[in-house]
């Protein structure tokens, strides 16, 4: 039997209740400064740790970069420079379990290929390390819930990098769709979408390792649906193309779906690398409620019923990695948990369903 959450457990689990609707859940809303800064470990230096987890730690007030883990002897020198980090909190591939002896490193940040991300976020919490883990958390539904088993057993958070629970716009949203401001959510359109050529022999088009549209970018909408509904699908619909086969051998190009909630609400969802589509629309039974662009890292443009949001543009990284620290340090528990992260996973396992059968798929609950 299919178990649909309460609104109000949905709520809660998004961080909308006890005051948190306008407001950041960040450090700055109730953190208590505390002299010792907890030390993180960045695992996979490429160009979102360079270009955005490395310069938020530059920011954090309750957090600093402590250690990397890499495979380029090129890219530990520069980052050692750079960030100042001591020798010994330098780690490679092959020594990477050896963290476990290190109290200069309390978080592990682990920004690797899909399909490696189940496997190091383990070992991570094995070796007594909290982790925030990049979206989508694994490759699938066995892999997720092993690593929330993991965590538990280690009594460490698992957090998954949903950046986008930090920037005010989509608080906003969750916010109106939730609380039902405009009336019931009663339809939804959720994309994201570049035009861009991939790089040769780039781990996104490789099967094996987590490439395609879905796992990449199709995470974005299935969140954006999820939290301005406010409850999770039941089913869904899939279909999928490729329109550049010689650039996509194994992955699929573009990916469609349609998600169906309970009360008959349907959610038209598109993730691809052949069209820019940033958006979040959701037409409600008393007005409506639209980001576009949705989810870029600034830049965000809202509006809805109540007219045009206006919002300050965040540094959403820094926000994210330093609630996450938050939680650490006051013993709370992620609003961007490694259930939320499940959730998503569930839901691509359902999209592979039907892109396999041709068919409406359910999808399994938490």
């Amino acid at each position: 039997m299919l178990y649909y959450p309460s609104r109000r457990k949905f709520l809660k689990n998004s961080g909308l209740i006890a005051g948190t609707m306008l407001t950041l859940p960040s450090a700055a809303a109730g953190f208590n400064p505390v002299q010792d800064r907890l030390g993180v470990a960045l695992v996979g230096l490429g160009s979102y740790s360079t270009g955005q987890l490395g310069p938020a730690l530059k920011e954090t007030n309750n957090c600093y970069l402590a250690g990397v883990v890499t495979g380029t002897p090129e890219k530990a020198s520069k980052w050692t420079q750079e960030y100042n980090l001591k020798p010994q909190n330098i780690y490679n591939y092959d020594n990477y379990d050896e963290i476990a002896d290190n109290p200069d490193i309390d978080i592990i940040y682990v920004v690797l290929p899909n399909s490696m991300h189940a496997e190091f976020s383990i070992r991570a919490l094995e070796a007594g390390k909290h982790v925030i883990c990049e979206k989508p958390m694994s490759m699938n539904e066995e892999e997720g819930r092993q690593m929330i088993a993991a965590a538990k057993k280690a009594n460490r958070k698992l957090a998954i990098g949903y950046r986008m629970h930090y920037d005010p716009y989509f608080i906003e949203a969750k916010r109106l769709g939730q609380q039902e401001v405009f009336g019931t959510v009663n339809y939804m359109e959720c994309a994201l979408g570049y035009s861009s050529t991939p790089r040769a022999g780039s781990w996104k088009t490789k099967k094996a390792m987590g490439g395609g549209a879905l796992y990449n970018l199709g995470v974005y909408p299935i969140q954006s649906a999820r939290h301005t509904k406010g409850q999770e699908p039941v089913y869904v619909t899939a279909q999928a193309t490729t329109k550049r086969k010689q650039l996509y051998p194994e992955v699929d190009e573009i990916v469609t779906w349609q998600l169906e909630f309970a009360d008959g609400t349907l959610c038209n969802c598109y993730s691809g690398d052949a069209g820019w589509l940033d958006q979040l629309f959701a037409a409600c039974t008393d007005g409506f409620i639209e980001l576009n662009p949705a989810t870029a890292y600034t830049g965000q443009v809202g509006k809805s019923t109540n007219g045009n949001m206006d919002f300050p543009q965040v540094f959403q990284q820094k926000l994210q990695i330093e609630d996450f620290a938050r939680c650490v340090l006051e013993d709370e528990e992620s609003i961007v948990n490694g259930e939320d992260g499940l959730a998503d996973v569930l839901i691509i396992d359902a999209i592979h369903e039907s892109l396999k059968t041709g068919k409406r798929a359910p999808i399994r609950t938490v």
